[in-house]
């Protein structure tokens, strides 16, 4: 299993007229935390999409279980638990500052070719990279 870890701190923007996360911000930290948990093994959205890859959001579920509030350092965990195919699955647990498991997310991505707009299989490329964490 691949996993990462991101922090960042919530921004006055982020937050709501209560002080907390506004709820259509998490989808904004689950794509933070994937693309810097793809660059930690050296793959960047940049160089899939010059590649004429292309990976769409196909599903996003999210589960709150506590607010997260303004000013808070939150850690973000991003988890591939299978080497990916056609769709590539994220798994994220957010933690607060208190270590606290705040909220749990989930996107599945799809491989998509840029010219086409055709779903095709993941880069022989990311499967080799992620290989070893299996």
């Amino acid at each position: 299993m691949f996993t990462s870890e991101v922090q960042l701190r919530v921004r006055y923007a982020d937050t709501d007229q209560m002080g907390y996360v506004y709820y259509g911000k998490y989808a904004s930290f689950y794509e933070i935390a994937r693309v810097e948990a793809l660059r930690s093994i050296g793959v960047s959205y940049k160089s899939l999409e010059e590649q004429g890859i292309m990976m769409p959001v196909w599903e996003n579920h999210s589960y709150y279980l506590q607010p997260a509030q303004f000013d808070e350092v939150l850690t973000i965990k991003v988890l591939v638990k299978e080497i990916p195919m056609a769709k590539m699955i994220f798994t994220y647990e957010i933690y607060n500052e208190s270590f606290q498991l705040i909220h749990k997310g989930e996107t599945v991505l799809v491989f998509m070719n840029k010219e086409t707009r055709k779903i095709m299989r993941a880069p022989q490329m990311l499967i080799e990279i992620l290989k070893p964490y299996f």
